[in-house]
């Protein structure tokens, strides 16, 4: 195909094939059919697309069939396969200009630009990368955006490569040079304004390479050893040094961050305790680690992240006072720690100090020394750099067993800060209370527990909701370990529930919600009987808290659990509870409606415990166990429990449970025995021997 004569008659058909008019469409169609293997008529198409004079639906068309063609004849084994010189002539042309003026059409070839570089990259193109690289360097908004939506593609794709072999091309040729990339990209953010377009397509493309480098430390680990020390060098000079000043953003830090973590804790990188029985391949990744990690980069390295990122930002602070209740979940780890900064921080924060606990325990011993003593309210900045020391000590608790007298620092130092009631002290009230809450299982006399348990009632009642929410975890913790004693606790429990409870109704999002309840639960189980004569007040709002939950099945889970506890420690008294629990019960096992997915186990639950503590059975109870037949079709891992509520009912009233049942349950024990194991059959025959 005549390049100059031909482009006038592509032309002409191309705009017929835009038409409405199916008579002039159809026809066009099929001449452009028959010209998809004709030499030359990709190099046509690419004349036409990249004329930004000619209309916008007629380029648009020519795109498209440009990268129709490149699946169909880009492959040297394909009928009808474009010749190797009309190819070459086709990538160089390609990568020209980066100045399409229109989004939707820039995209496409990008996108096309990335199907040829998945088939010729490196090998067949080896300017592809440099060419993309100098363009998103140019002072020009719209070339820079457009070489950055190619990059962008094209590394997408080149990483998706499946075949062993594509893969190792890939990364031999990508990854050589990926670091010098990466401080270009970065470097050109400079002088990108925050609210130029280009800024986020670069740092998309800046993530994607990070992304590309984690995937690979992930599968191929030993293959990743040569990069271990240009990525330590990389991720800590911008990430814990003035490097990163001015370039650097939320996500990179955390993409940098999680590769120094999978570095630190890579198992494949860690040798036996017997180093000779550790492969060559280990030692040698050891032995790079061990050489970068020196002390004055780990003492950098902790230093920064508690003085610098575990600061609580203007921005959560904001939070706090406007949102409270977001706050918390935003700090509880409502997001992944892959993915938000500060999670991302203290669990670098952990491994790291877990991995090197000798050498880094010395320097936050430090930290905490220059701490001693009440912190002047007036001073902002000294309140958060010593909320950001307490974080650290709470997450190292268990690192500084020996290190630290909890217990006097506790009567000392903690309890007297939990006494200061200035608003802008309550930062640290928190913070103390949580750090309490993280050393409470580690390192803390049992006797210390009504001093603690007297700080908690009057945290309870903080004019802030934060601090009342993390004391409330805290509790939940005290109760939680294992010395935990109920005749200290006892003479705090009235308050406490009471306070609780308070708590509870003022809290307005499903999460804190759940959180409250999963506490209350927590006290109700390890005071048993002796929550009796407290439990009025949970007991009529919950039926109130139920129905507001309708579309929160996470939070009715919760009330669930707290009705399991509720009714074990009522014992026969909650009989009382009937009109509330027995329908919840029936909603929560009853398959055909749809919540059953989220309260099928948890209602099972309560369903069994109800009839373990039910003096006697009632017409309203025998009614439930319609339930039973479909549940027991289901053949579930709930059989088990099944069974028991069965069992449950025979041992209340045979007589007047089996001559309701009998009859069904035979039947459906019949076709159940067909399908379940040895074990379930036995079950079965135990139900029906009693």
């Amino acid at each position: 195909m005549d390049l100059n004569s031909a482009s006038t008659v592509v032309l002409q058909v191309l705009t017929q094939a835009t038409s409405q008019d199916t008579a002039v469409l159809k026809p066009a169609e099929e001449q452009l059919k028959q010209w998809e293997t004709q030499p030359g008529f990709y190099s046509v198409l690419l004349n036409i697309f990249t004329n930004h004079s000619l209309d916008i639906n007629v380029r648009w068309l020519a795109v498209l069939y440009f990268k129709n063609g490149i699946d169909r004849y880009w492959r040297r084994v394909a009928p009808h396969a474009l010749s190797e010189e009309e190819k070459s002539t086709l990538r160089a042309g390609l990568i020209t200009n980066f100045n399409e003026p229109i989004n939707q059409i820039a995209t496409q070839i990008a996108v096309l630009i990335a199907k040829v570089a998945r088939l010729d990259c490196p090998r067949q193109w080896p300017e592809l990368i440099p060419t993309l690289i100098e363009s998103v360097k140019v002072q020009d908004d719209l070339r820079q955006h457009r070489a950055l939506l190619t990059f962008y593609h094209v590394t997408k794709t080149l990483a998706s490569k499946c075949l062993a072999a594509d893969r190792k091309l890939f990364y031999d040729g990508f990854l050589h040079g990926i670091f010098e990339r990466l401080k270009q990209f970065l470097e050109c953010s400079r002088s990108i304004g925050t609210d130029n377009v280009c800024r986020e397509r670069l740092e998309k493309t800046i993530i994607l390479f990070t992304k590309v480098l984690l995937d690979f430390l992930d599968q191929h680990p030993f293959s990743f050893t040569p990069l271990i020390q240009r990525s330590l060098e990389f991720s800590v000079s911008y990430v814990f040094t003035e490097v990163g000043e001015g370039v650097t953003f939320e996500r990179f830090i955390v993409q940098c961050m999680n590769l120094i973590k999978m570095i630190v804790k890579n198992y494949a990188y860690k040798p036996s305790k017997n180093f000779e029985d550790s492969s060559p391949e280990t030692l040698e990744a050891h032995k790079i680690k061990m050489a970068f990690f020196t002390y004055p980069t780990l003492t950098e390295i902790c230093r920064r992240l508690v003085s610098h990122y575990f600061l609580l930002t203007e921005e959560e602070l904001t939070m706090w006072e406007e949102d409270p209740e977001g706050f918390t979940v935003e700090e509880t780890g409502g997001d992944s720690w892959k993915y938000s900064l500060r999670p991302c921080t203290e669990v670098l924060f952990i491994d790291i100090f877990h991995e090197y606990n000798q050498t880094l325990t010395p320097v936050l011993l430090e930290m905490m020394q220059t701490l001693q003593g009440p912190t002047n309210v007036e001073d902002m900045n000294a309140l958060l750099i010593k909320d950001a020391v307490y974080n650290a000590v709470g997450l190292a608790a268990f690192e500084l067993f020996d290190s630290v007298d909890f217990d006097q620092w506790f009567k000392n130092q903690l309890l007297p800060e939990l006494q200061v009631v200035h608003n802008r002290y309550k930062p640290l009230r928190r913070r103390v209370i949580w750090l309490i809450g993280q050393w409470i299982s580690v390192k803390f006399k049992s006797d210390l527990r009504p001093m603690l348990y007297e700080a908690i009632c009057n945290l309870l009642q903080d004019q802030d909701l934060v601090v009342r929410i993390e004391t409330a975890t805290t509790l939940k913790s005290t109760v939680d370990d294992f010395e935990f004693r109920t005749d200290q606790f006892l003479p705090y429990l009235e308050t406490m529930f009471t306070l609780l409870f308070q708590l509870l109704q003022q809290v307005t999002e499903c999460d804190t919600k759940m959180h409250v309840l999963h506490v209350l639960s927590c006290v109700i189980e390890r005071v048993n009987v002796q929550i009796r004569p407290y439990v009025g007040c949970l007991v009529q709002y919950l039926p109130l808290l139920w129905k507001q939950s309708e579309e929160h099945n996470m939070l009715r889970c919760a009330i669930l659990t707290t009705l399991i506890h509720l009714v074990q420690g009522l014992g026969a008294d909650s009989k009382n509870l009937y009109p509330f629990l027995l329908p919840v019960i029936q909603l929560s096992t009853d398959v055909s409606q749809p919540p059953h997915v989220y309260l099928l186990e948890d209602g099972l639950e309560l369903w069994l415990v109800t009839l373990e503590n039910s003096p006697c059975i009632t017409p309203e109870l025998l009614r439930i166990f319609q339930n039973m037949s479909p549940l027991l079709e289901l053949s579930s891992e709930n059989l088990r429990t099944c069974f028991k509520i069965i069992n449950g009912y025979i041992f209340l009233s045979s007589t007047e449970f089996l001559q309701t049942y009998a009859v069904g349950l035979c039947q459906s024990f019949c076709e159940l025995l067909e399908e379940i194991t040895s074990e379930g059959q036995v079950q079965v025959l135990k139900v029906l021997s009693s």
